[in-house]
């Protein structure tokens, strides 16, 4: 149990860092730019952030289930999509989603879940 705990706190440090480079480092802008263009005002409240690093925890803890059962890269697969392509289909149908940062957000994206991956096997003591 000590070993899971650690994998999903260790892993869901990774995916909030990462996320916080790429959207609040790197591409903040283009979020304000595009919800600025939509008349709405992003939501970047305390709250807001707050919730977005129970996603990053709660996509930690599915990583780590995941690859108790699964390979590095079925995990990998599986998790993305679950969380990024589901969330973009989403936030693109709900017309907020700045389509142009999708050529560095999806590479990112994934490069963030399979280093998830390797952290929480790494720390459960299982191999690819």
């Amino acid at each position: 149990m000590n070993r899971i705990i650690m994998a999903v706190a260790v892993s869901g440090i990774w995916i909030n860092t990462s996320e916080f480079a790429r959207n609040e480092v790197l591409f903040k802008r283009y979020w304000l730019d595009k919800y600025e263009g939509l008349g709405l005002v992003f939501p970047s409240a305390t709250v807001n952030n707050i919730m977005w690093a129970v996603w990053g925890f709660v996509l930690a803890g599915c990583v780590v289930f995941l690859a108790r059962k699964l390979t590095l890269i079925g995990t990998t697969v599986l998790a993305w999509v679950m969380a990024f392509l589901m969330m973009w289909i989403v936030i693109w149908n709900l017309s907020v989603l700045p389509v142009r940062l999708l050529s560095a957000a999806v590479p990112w994206s994934i490069a963030e879940v399979a280093v998830a991956v390797l952290i929480a096997k790494k720390t459960l003591g299982r191999t690819a």
